[in-house]
């Protein structure tokens, strides 16, 4: 892999041991769909695995596994438009995997969201033929795909058959490990001609009976057959290459499902669109256009090789999460549309993705949130069925919000299923309501808080209410019974039953919610409230519980350090260096010890950041204070124990971790941040995971790296109607800039440089911005630029005031 130019990723050369992982990193998408980076001329198999995702397409299938019956809901691999294979007249077909292959380069252009392949196959004694491919899934019009495939005979002239198809004969097989799963979720596949030129296909899921319709108009300069072949439909043409003549195919493709609105049937839909869309050179204008449009919203100006991975990961954050999300009911999936790992779900992931939405697409993050709030209703029942009030947003989320978190795992290394219980991770919940409180701070939003929000995180706030349970002998409340970010620990060593007791990060954010929620209470208009009040049966006494509970939920200690959860401290410490030397990476520490026939369980052990995740999610200062709220003192030395301790007892079993270790350290002290952040930058373009982004991109990582930029090393924080500044720029990463919105200012410029900050805010009609830093306030005028000078830093330590 090279990045020849912060504007391009690019490929040389073939290597199937890498297919997968490139497939994913050259995925194409527009919010809508998304299809991976596979080369059309070869199907589904151990080396290659092509991948169309339309967002919030699940069907749920029952599975036997382990003599058990299991139900699974997937985000469904969809009919394969891509197709389009070659060979020399009565010749075999050609692909990388059985012709001789010359040369072979892919690269994404991400400024325009282009794919670009050029392959050299020889062809035995008539000469080589050179292929160049142009790919775009549209971003100005996401129910379009077009493929421009180009063919030149190098040295002799020959005869070339060409076959493009529609393929509704695919089947989710994408994950190796969910292999002994059911994966057939297509049914009633019938193809079919729409005129001269354009074929069609239609299918349904099996059980959530989502119809879907494609269709594919080919043009060339030949004659082009169409031909029945169910569960494909094909096309095919003779292309007549003479020496260094260029032959053209164009295959425009048209997608629809019974989601969409304004539709009636997703078939004639596909057929009607494809007919009327450009030819190819007019596509590639407006989807350029479209991009360019992006990228001015989410301007992004980073040095070097950091700059490049933070433009890959903004270019496929947008190509999931684009402003066309913000008509759809989606979630947040944890691998993008870029696989099927994880099933497409929707996790706490947003709680990593949102923040960096909230200032460039706020209009996306809104409807992020009414994805969330369209399933209250099911969470409320989800709490309800284990005898608690509010609401229990599941740990896994798909079509309906009911719990998706699967009921058994399987260990690649042991080969055994396992129960899963990491449903039990309720935290969710309390990233929901973190991610509603953001977007209002940074929107300005009160319209959005008053109502849906108001009514989210009142739930969430009456779920944490009632599960915390008095300890009189501890004279604290107490959270029994849950799993907090780190997964390896889901029990008790030797115990009967999941589960943990007072994890720090469930309390402290639970104790959150509520001091937040009570805020919003008192901040509502009396008739909001009031009706508030009536339709939840808030009464006084249960707004005072939520009050004593934000002051008396009980945060463990050990050796004057936080503790994970209750009795932390008390486990046995783990033979790093031994596990090392067997087994080299040991990031799956949980895979690794159940294979031996052991358990983390027993272990002071985390996979990723735990305690540390309160670093991340609350600036300095608002940490003390939420301490203080519960009867704590943390000062900067008991923060920084506990940094170092979690430290060197944690495997970094998840691409989350390295941002989240890069950030903390980042703001605790700056020795050792920067080994982390490339940790993170690097998790998915060099597969740090060993073998995972080939199964679709970690979405919250990427993300996260661009919110590292953005607020990690900024301290950018939006609250009080004020934007809060509190740089620590890193000796490593000391200039960049980038632009956001704020509160209806589009395109505000901040810039670091050295300790130097400029703040630019374009002209409008708009009030000005006030900016905090420590010490000072300052005013900004639209129109207007301000720089300031930072004081400097001590390079290690702590650092007085931040936050």
């Amino acid at each position: 892999m090279t990045a020849t130019a912060a504007s391009t990723w690019e490929y040389d050369g073939y290597d199937p041991a890498e297919e997968r992982l490139r497939e994913s990193l050259c995925t194409l998408g527009n919010g809508y769909f998304a299809t991976r980076g596979a080369l059309p001329e070869c199907a589904a198999d151990d080396v290659h695995y092509p991948g169309t995702y339309v967002a919030g397409c699940y069907n749920r299938l029952t599975s036997s596994v382990a003599g058990r019956e299991v139900e699974n809901e997937d985000m469904v691999n969809l009919p394969d438009w891509l197709p389009l294979r070659f060979r020399t007249a009565g010749g075999a077909w050609l692909t990388p995997d059985t012709a001789e292959v010359l040369t072979h380069r892919q690269a994404v252009h991400l400024d325009t969201g282009l794919l670009e392949r050029h392959t050299r196959f020889r062809l035995g004694d008539s000469g080589v033929l050179a292929v160049r491919q142009l790919r775009l899934v549209h971003m100005a019009d996401p129910h379009l795909a077009c493929l421009r495939t180009e063919f030149t005979a190098e040295t002799a002239a020959v005869d070339l058959d060409v076959e493009a198809a529609l393929d509704g004969g695919v089947t989710n097989s994408g994950v190796p490990r969910y292999r002994d799963l059911e994966g057939r979720h297509l049914t009633h596949v019938h193809t079919g001609e729409a005129g001269p030129g354009t074929v069609w296909l239609r299918c349904r899921t099996r059980t959530s009976d989502i119809r879907i319709g494609l269709a594919s108009r080919v043009t060339a300069d030949v004659p082009v057959e169409p031909e029945a072949a169910r569960p494909r439909a094909v096309q095919r043409l003779r292309l007549p290459l003479r020496p260094g003549r260029t032959a053209v195919v164009d295959k425009t493709v048209a997608l629809h499902t019974s989601r969409d609105p304004a539709i009636s049937d997703p078939l004639q839909a596909a057929v009607d669109r494809v007919a009327s869309a450009p030819r190819f050179d007019a596509l590639l204008r407006s989807h350029g256009t479209a991009w360019a449009q992006l990228w001015r919203r989410a301007e992004l100006d980073v040095p070097g090789e950091a700059g490049s991975i933070l433009r890959l990961h903004l270019f496929h954050v947008l190509q999931t999460l684009s402003p066309h999300t913000a008509d759809l009911d989606v979630g947040v999936p944890a691998r993008g549309l870029h696989g099927e790992a994880y099933r497409g779900h929707v996790f706490w992931d947003e709680l990593f993705v949102l923040p960096y939405l909230n200032l460039h697409f706020p209009e996306v993050s809104r409807a992020l949130l009414h994805y969330r709030h369209r399933r209250l209703d099911r969470a409320r029942a989800a709490a309800r069925a284990i005898g608690r009030r509010g609401a229990l947003y599941p740990w896994q989320s798909g079509s309906d919000g009911r719990e998706e978190t699967q009921q058994l795992h399987l260990n690649p290394r042991s080969g055994r299923w396992l129960p899963d219980h990491s449903h039990l991770q309720h935290h969710v919940g309390s990233a929901i309501a973190y991610n509603v409180w953001q977007y209002c701070e940074a929107s300005g939003d009160t319209e959005f808080l008053h109502t849906k929000g108001a009514e989210m995180l009142l739930q969430i706030a009456r779920f944490w209410a009632d599960s915390a349970v008095w300890d009189g002998g501890l004279g604290r409340h107490r959270i029994r019974g849950v799993v907090g970010p780190d997964e390896y620990h889901e029990a008790y060593p030797d115990a009967d039953r999941p589960g943990l007791d007072d994890n720090a990060y469930t309390n402290v954010t639970a104790a959150w919610v509520l001091t937040r929620t009570l805020e919003v209470l008192r901040a509502l208009p009396e008739p909001r409230r009031r009706e508030l009040v009536e339709r939840t049966e808030l009464d006084d006494g249960e707004v005072q519980q939520w009050e004593d509970v934000s002051r008396t939920l009980h945060v463990p200690f050990h050796r004057g350090v936080i503790s994970q959860f209750e009795g932390y401290g008390d486990l046995a410490e783990l033979d790093w260096r031994g596990l090392r030397e067997r087994h080299g990476d040991i990031r799956r520490l949980d895979r690794v010890l159940e294979a031996e026939g052991d358990t983390v369980n027993r272990y002071q052990a985390s996979k990723q950041a735990d305690v540390l995740m309160l670093g991340y999610l609350f600036s300095p200062a608002e940490l003390r204070s939420l301490f203080a709220r519960l009867g704590h003192r943390l000062d900067d030395d008991t923060w920084h124990r506990t940094v170092d301790y979690y430290l060197a007892r944690t495997s970094h079993g998840s691409t989350l971790s390295g941002l989240v270790h890069g950030w903390v350290l980042a703001r605790a002290r700056r020795a050792g941040a920067w080994a982390y952040v490339q940790d993170a930058l690097k998790g998915d373009v060099a597969d740090l995971q060993g073998g995972t982004t080939g199964e679709g991109i970690h979405l919250g990582a990427m993300a996260g790296t661009l919110d590292l930029v953005q607020r990690g090393l900024t301290g950018l924080e939006t609250r009080a109607g004020a934007l809060w500044l509190d740089p620590v720029p890193l000796p490593e990463l000391s200039a960049y800039g980038f632009s956001l919105r704020y509160q209806g200012h589009w395109g505000v410029r901040l810039r670091l440089e050295h300790e130097l900050l400029e703040i630019a805010v374009p002209a409008s009609d708009r009030l000005p911005i006030d900016v905090r830093l420590p010490g000072r306030t300052v005013q900004v005028q639209p129109g207007d630029i301000c720089r300031l000078v930072l004081p400097d830093r001590p390079r290690g330590g702590a650092q007085p005031g931040s936050g």
